[in-house]
């Protein structure tokens, strides 16, 4: 199996302020749609950017990076996956993300 053309870390724990400001799981969704990691593409660092917006932008038009359709989605879906499990430690849910994506 070759490498993802899109690729960044897994967000590590987030940083729950606690208090009674905002409950931990919409805490988390706000968090992971402004988290910033370092992003690269077939290879070619991006930088360190906020990962939701870029694979919005992505999706919407997967050639402007130099990808298919296909591995912009397979991107998204890895998302979902790491960054819903970080929701989810928070007790968010992971179909939180999938509904921001459908916006």
């Amino acid at each position: 199996m070759s490498d993802p053309a899109v690729t960044f870390p897994a967000p590590r724990r987030i940083p729950y302020p606690g208090g009674c400001v905002l409950e931990p799981g919409p805490y988390a969704l706000d968090y992971l749609l402004r988290w910033p990691a370092a992003i690269r593409v077939h290879g070619r660092d991006l930088g360190e950017q906020p990962v939701y917006p870029f694979l919005k932008g992505l999706l919407a038009d997967p050639a402007a990076h130099g990808v298919t359709t296909a591995e912009a989605a397979a991107a998204r879906d890895r998302f979902l996956d790491v960054a819903g499990q970080a929701l989810e430690a928070e007790g968010g849910q992971r179909a939180w993300l999938v509904r921001e994506f459908g916006r």
